[in-house]
Parts: structure tokens; C-alpha cells; sequence
């Protein structure tokens, strides 16, 4: 049996008869660049996670690129990342001759540790100006916000939810993730819950002011056209992605629906596994400790089902031999990346992050996934184990 990481094209088959005919008539009206699909698509995104506005950009990593461009972060400023995530979390910060300050995770949800935000503010506020927090919400499930909201209203720093993988999670007080920190930020690259035919993201705020410079910032900064306010970039959402994210959006809470069951199913069938830790849940209170998915109001949007295993390597080897779709996200930490072998936060200690790193392993949880390939993915991998 083949079973893939992810199958777009089952879903595709289930939506074809909507898809195609807003693509088409996107080709008749010749208007590709922004226009009434991404105007409708940036409220449908601003309802549908309870922000105030939305402005829809080029992919996910310009989104983050955007809004820190936005919130006036450059040279001489750091910003707080959790050191295991998708590249593009550090790698804007960089881009802006920012400094990434880089923050150990938590070892049961793999999001950045509030604590750790904590220490290494008190290390390195001295050498940098720190102006802001960046959050992921990995895999589709809400970061701890609340101390970490907390902890940067105090301190005056901005706080960017990279909600990439998360659209419709929600933290613990039923906010919908983007709609907490100072902005969020979205992907719609094909493998998210939500994806486009390609590139496209979108960033969300309360800000009215901030959105206002940020529509102005994705198109080189100007209201009226050759006539530029400010420096900004080419981070424009295509009409084309719009109108397929249009379409999409009405299925997602479904989709997510399918996933959690999948992943639930996955909980029981490896449930007297000892050598697997499967994902972690929510957060319960503030304390954070966490409840077992079964009693969530708002769980895991599961945009990966990741498991871990001393056994990674190996396991990963049968997998393939067998046809199942797998994936490493991710298999080096930024502080473990060449790149940014300079940065000084780089020499600090990532224990969670390091062995997060080396044991993780996601596997197939897309909503087309049918009982007898997942019992097919869990037997083989309890069988090898």
C-alpha cells in the first residue's frame, strides 16, 4: 500500500467543481494582481480569525518580512525567536540586519518557552535593542501567549504570531492565534491546511494604523501609483491564489475537523507505545500544564502529526521501504545552522531543541486519509519499533 505524506490531489477531486470555474473566471476578467478576490479573501481571513484587519501578501515568509519591515525593525534591534522552527522565522530578522536572539522550546509542545523569552531578554537587552517577540504556533497548535502577551507589554516589545501552520487554532481564552500579538502571519503555501495553487500569505492586526502602512509597504510603498511614502517591496497576493483560497476557506474547519480525528485515532493506536511520544495537545491553564486531547475545547489544528523516536533515522528508512509518506520538521536547529554561526545567542545551551530535532518524525494526517491507511502507517511503525 502507498500512503503519502499528503495527497492534494484527493483533495482537489472533492472541490474541482468550485475551483475551476473561479479560475476561469479569473482568466476572463485579466486581473491577476490584487483586486475584488484578494479584498474578499483579506475580510473572509480578518472574520474568520477575529482581527480587525488583513492585508493578503506573497507567501508566508513575506508576511513575517512585511510586518517587521512595518513595526520599523532594522539594524542595530534583536527580535526573540524560538530556535526550532521553518527557516524563514530567523531568517527575516537576519534579512533586516536585525539580530535573532535565539530561545529554547517547550518539550512537550515544541513552542518557544516563555521563560526562556524571559532569560534571554535579561541577557542580551544590554547589547541590542530588543523590539520584538516572534511566536510560532508550531504544527497548528497556540503558543502559551498569555505570559508571553504579558511579559512584552511590560517591556514595550512587539509580539508577531508566526501562525503559518495554525490558521483556526485557537489559544486557551478561545482567541483565534493572529488576532493576540501586535500582527500574525500566515502562510498559504500548498501543504498548509489552507493552501493556495502556489505562494500567498496574509498578515493580520488590530492596528489600523499598522495595516494601513502594511498595504501601502507591499507595493513599494505607495498609495498613489509612482508616488512612494516610504521604502517598502513587491509582497502583492496574486487574484488567481485568492480565488482559490475563497473557495477553500469554507472547507477549513472541516478539514481540520478530519485531521484531529486522525490524530486521535493515531493517539489510541500507538497508546501502549512507550518508544513513541506522540504530540502534545493544548495548554490547560496558566500553569501550562496540558490536557489529553480528548478533553479540548480547541485543539491541535494538526497541520503535522509529528511523533518522535530515538529511532528517527532508522524508522524513517523502514517508512520509505514501505511506501509511507514521512517528513523532518525540522532536522537542525537555528542555532545549529551555518548561517548563523555569528549570532551570538547560537552559543547558548538548546537542550529541548537538540533532542527535538533528532528524535522527530511526522507522518501522514491529511483529512482524505481512510481508516485502513492509517491502521497501514501505525502497524508498520509499531512493528518496526
Amino acid at each position: 500500500m502507498k500512503v503519502p505524506l499528503l495527497d492534494l490531489k484527493a483533495q482537489y477531486e472533492s472541490i474541482r467543481h468550485e475551483i475551476e470555474p473561479v479560475l476561469l473566471k479569473v482568466a476572463e476578467d485579466q486581473a491577476f494582481i490584487l483586486g475584488p478576490e484578494v479584498e474578499a479573501l483579506e475580510q473572509n481571513i480578518a472574520n474568520y480569525i477575529g482581527a480587525k484587519y488583513a492585508v493578503g501578501v506573497s507567501s508566508g515568509t513575506d508576511a513575517l518580512l512585511l510586518a517587521m519591515m512595518a513595526l520599523g525593525i532594522g539594524e542595530g534591534d534583536g527580535v526573540i525567536v524560538p530556535t526550532f522552527s521553518f527557516f524563514a522565522t530567523a531568517g527575516v530578522v537576519a534579512r533586516l540586519n536585525a539580530m535573532p536572539i535565539f530561545v529554547d522550546i517547550d518539550p512537550e509542545t515544541y513552542n518557544i518557552d516563555p521563560v526562556g523569552i524571559e532569560k534571554a531578554y535579561a541577557k542580551y537587552k544590554g547589547d541590542v535593542n530588543i523590539k520584538a517577540i516572534v511566536t510560532v504556533h508550531l504544527f497548528g497548535q497556540a503558543a502559551h501567549m498569555k505570559p508571553i502577551m504579558e511579559f512584552a507589554e511590560a517591556n514595550g516589545l512587539h509580539v508577531i504570531e508566526d501562525a503559518a501552520q495554525a490558521i483556526g487554532s485557537a489559544y486557551m481564552d478561545e482567541r483565534r492565534v493572529g488576532s493576540i500579538g501586535t500582527a500574525g502571519c500566515f502562510s498559504f503555501f500548498p501543504s498548509k491546511n489552507l493552501g493556495a495553487f502556489g505562494d500567498g500569505g496574509v498578515v493580520t492586526t488590530n492596528d489600523e494604523e499598522l495595516a494601513h502602512k502594511m498595504r501601502l509597504m507591499r507595493v513599494h510603498g505607495a498609495e498613489k501609483r509612482y508616488y512612494h511614502e516610504m521604502i517598502g517591496g513587491n509582497f502583492r497576493l496574486d487574484a488567481i491564489q485568492a480565488a482559490v483560497l475563497n473557495v477553500k476557506r469554507k472547507y477549513l474547519d472541516s478539514w481540520h475537523e478530519s485531521r484531529r480525528k486522525n490524530a486521535q485515532k493515531y493517539n489510541e493506536l500507538f497508546a501502549s507505545q512507550d518508544d513513541i511520544v506522540t504530540p502534545a495537545s493544548v495548554y490547560e491553564d496558566d500553569s501550562s500544564p496540558l490536557h489529553p486531547f480528548t478533553s479540548l475545547r480547541f485543539p491541535h489544528i494538526y497541520n503535522q502529526y509529528s511523533i518522535r523516536t530515538p529511532r528517527r533515522d532508522q524508522l524513517m528508512a523502514n517508512l520509505n521501504e514501505h511506501g509511507i509518506g514521512n517528513a523532518v520538521y525540522y532536522p537542525v536547529p537555528f542555532h545549529e545552522q551555518k548561517c548563523f554561526a555569528d549570532v551570538p545567542s547560537a552559543r547558548d545551551a538548546f537542550p529541548v531543541a537538540d533532542q527535538i530535532s533528532a528524535e522527530i518524525i511526522a507522518i501522514p494526517v491529511y483529512p482524505e486519509l481512510t481508516s485502513d491507511m492509517q491502521e497501514y502507517v501505525a502497524n508498520t511503525i509499531k512493528s518496526f519499533l
